[in-house]
């Protein structure tokens, strides 16, 4: 199994996200490390994650769901961003008043689980890869 890179994020994540319009971010006041993804291995247990917590509003399969939450397969929002980015995107989530968000729903920070890891986060990345 490939060594998982991990990317320091302490000024990078608040700054980062403030830069994305990401304002339920706070400021962390100790070193954050994130997973990059890039795993082959963490996609298996991403699709895991993925449907334990995401499939509610995005589908079993990834499919969507219509009003809660976008196809995940061939997605060119997932295609245009980085792993980091997408890692940052999945912590904060996106609220209605963002103008990119097109359902109308909020996607809660964490995908409304508090208790997913960076890894865990990392992993569903690698798992939205394999659908691209």
């Amino acid at each position: 199994m490939k060594t998982r890179k991990w990317v320091m994020l302490l000024a990078a994540l608040a700054l980062g996200a403030a830069a994305c319009g990401y304002s339920d971010v706070s400021t962390p006041t100790t070193t954050t490390t994130v997973a990059t993804g890039g795993d082959v291995g963490g996609a298996a247990n991403g699709q895991a994650v993925f449907k334990t917590t995401c499939s509610a509003c995005h589908g079993q399969n990834a499919e969507g769901v219509d009003g809660l939450g976008p196809d995940m397969r061939n997605n060119e929002f997932i295609q245009s961003q980085s792993n980091a980015d997408l890692i940052l995107f999945i912590v904060a989530g996106r609220s209605t008043t963002d103008p990119a968000n097109t359902t109308g729903v909020d996607m809660p920070a964490k995908g409304g689980n508090p208790s997913l890891t960076n890894e865990e986060i990392a992993d569903v990345v690698d798992y939205l890869r394999t659908l691209q």
